[in-house]
């Protein structure tokens, strides 16, 4: 029988040369104690060395899958074919079945074999012989290490710590570049404040105080290259008429030197978002699709790596980046934060301000998958982002039809808007807005003033009785007969009801006046007066 082992080195096949020995498998380890006694169960046969550790990676990749390479194919051929009437002992029973097909060999596979395996290796130095263990060591690490980053599908370019720095240095930049263009705008401001208003743009206007300078120039220059022609004309005629201070050569020299690292530092910052935008489609390329390169490198940076970004749950991914608003919620017992970094995607930002929660919800739902297929999926296309994020666009345009649709009907056709026209309409000018007393009506003005004047004869009335009342106790207590009394009484209230029917207006406002007051006007006789005091009342001409 004859044995194919597989070494870091090379190919080793052993011819079995007591085969009685291998029946007892749970003794056979007591025969390779030595390597004097392995010597007299297997004896080497033939040994192929690796060429180098590109060979030995391909050899053990093909046996890690089950499959025949091609120098495993040319060994057995060259050697197992001279003896074909034994059986080969293989380690793996998949690569016995792959054997026996293409090379018509009987293979065997079997808990002897494995026990048989076990105690080759363990004496394996003293069986293979013109191999340093040194270098036996040096060939096990490198292939170790090979192996393991084929396993673990290892490239250069999945490397996520390069996105981690690169999104740090781009918000440094642009921290930076509005410092420095703050600067620059505020010093030639002092020389040239006109310009700040006409160049909206930092780069441009940068670019045009490096090539001009002193605002003096402008009227020679021609800056048509960094600007359109007409704000070249309004650059140059502000120029002309420009209330800004002198200043030297040198602090022109100065802002220009400024301006020469604005734009270095503007140049270097597109070719790092470049770069930025390349190394997240190779790491990231579905999460790049949903949520954009700089929210996804982001959220990279934020959790520390690609795979410990995977770990989290949607929820997590949902608030990753708030989590002061989301302690500070807990702690206060109020509502927690609906979105924290992804709130910049473009998804979230194209919804309405009432459907932003549930689109975030969602997306962070999605984008978690794509984290988890990015970070541990051997497949690099981002075709399962397109796919999330078309499920989420169809979501969102889901929401915002919802708020147009009919309420009655079946509530799936859309609301029916009317085609508009444009009617023109003259208005009149309203004078009774100039007055800010409230408005009342003349049929309104004329029962108010009736209902005054009724309760006013009520009133008096009343006071006539009480006075009737009064003079009758008086009468009786001087003895007079009361029936005299009455008459005269009789008498003067009639004469006093023709003079007061002969001098009232019909329409006039009636004055209320207490019993112990006084009233004098130049308008009132005192034969009125007298009169009228007597009812209780006094009418006032208008």
């Amino acid at each position: 029988m004859l044995v194919l082992f597989e070494t870091a080195a090379g190919y080793a096949i052993f011819k079995v040369l007591n085969e009685k020995k291998l029946q007892e498998v749970d003794s056979l380890w007591k025969e390779f104690e030595t390597p004097e006694k392995a010597n007299k169960i297997v004896k080497l046969k033939h040994f192929e060395k690796f060429q180098d550790t590109t060979e030995a990676l391909a050899a053990s990749t093909a046996l890690v899958e089950g499959k025949l390479s091609k120098n495993l194919k040319k060994i057995l051929k060259k050697i197992v074919a001279k003896d074909a009437h034994e059986q080969l002992a293989v380690a793996d029973a998949k690569l016995g079945g792959v054997i026996k097909d293409k090379l018509n060999l009987s293979c065997i596979h079997s808990p002897m074999v494995t026990e048989l395996m076990r105690g080759i290796r363990s004496q394996i130095e003293g069986l293979i012989t013109g191999l340093p263990s040194r270098e036996m060591a040096a060939m096990c690490l490198g292939l170790a290490h090979s192996l393991s980053r084929y396993k673990l599908k290892f490239s250069p370019d999945k490397v996520d710590t390069m996105i981690v720095q690169a999104i740090s240095l781009l918000d440094d930049l642009d921290k930076e570049l509005n410092n420095y263009i703050m600067r620059c705008r505020e010093w030639y401001g002092w020389h040239f404040p006109e310009l700040g208003k006409i160049i909206t743009d930092n780069l441009t206007y940068c670019k045009c105080v490096r090539k001009v300078g002193d605002r003096r120039n402008f009227a020679s220059s021609d800056v048509s290259d960094i600007l359109p022609e007409e704000i070249e004309e309004d650059v140059k005629a502000a120029a002309e008429i420009s209330m800004g201070t002198e200043v030297s050569e040198e602090d022109i020299n100065n802002i220009i030197h400024l301006c020469d690292q604005v734009i270095e530092i503007s140049e270097y910052r597109t070719q790092l978002y470049d770069y930025l935008k390349n190394r997240m489609m190779a790491i990231a390329p579905n999460l790049t699709v949903m949520v954009g390169e700089l929210v996804g490198a982001r959220l990279i940076a934020h959790a520390g790596s690609l795979l410990n970004l995977a770990k989290h749950p949607a929820s997590t991914v949902q608030i990753l980046g708030a989590e002061k608003a989301l302690f500070r919620a807990l702690k206060t017992k109020r509502d927690t934060p609906k979105f924290g970094l992804i709130y910049h995607a473009s998804l979230v930002g194209q919804t309405t301000a009432k459907n932003k929660g549930k689109i975030s919800r969602m997306l962070a739902a999605k984008t978690a998958l794509t984290i988890r297929y990015d970070a541990l999926g051997e497949d690099t296309s981002a075709e399962m982002g397109a796919e999330n994020r078309l499920k989420v666009e169809t979501r969102l345009r889901h929401l915002e039809e919802r708020g147009i649709r009919r309420i009655s009907g079946t509530g799936k056709a859309l609301a029916r808007t009317d085609k508009y026209q444009n009617k023109s309409e003259v208005k009149v000018y309203d004078p009774s807005g100039d007055s800010t007393l409230p408005a009342v009506s003349k049929r309104k003005k004329i029962q108010e003033v009736e209902e005054q004047e009724e309760g006013v004869a009520v009133k008096a009335k009343k006071f006539k009785a009480e006075m009737k009342e009064e003079e009758e106790e008086a009468d009786v207590d001087e003895g007079e007969p009361v029936k005299k009394k009455k008459k005269k009484k009789e008498k003067k209230k009639q004469a006093d009801e023709e003079e007061s029917q002969t001098e009232e207006p019909p329409t006039s406002p009636t004055v209320e006046v207490r019993q112990n007051s006084t009233v004098a006007s130049p308008f009132l006789g005192m034969n009125s007066l007298q009169s009228t005091w007597s009812e209780g009342k006094i009418f006032l001409p208008m």
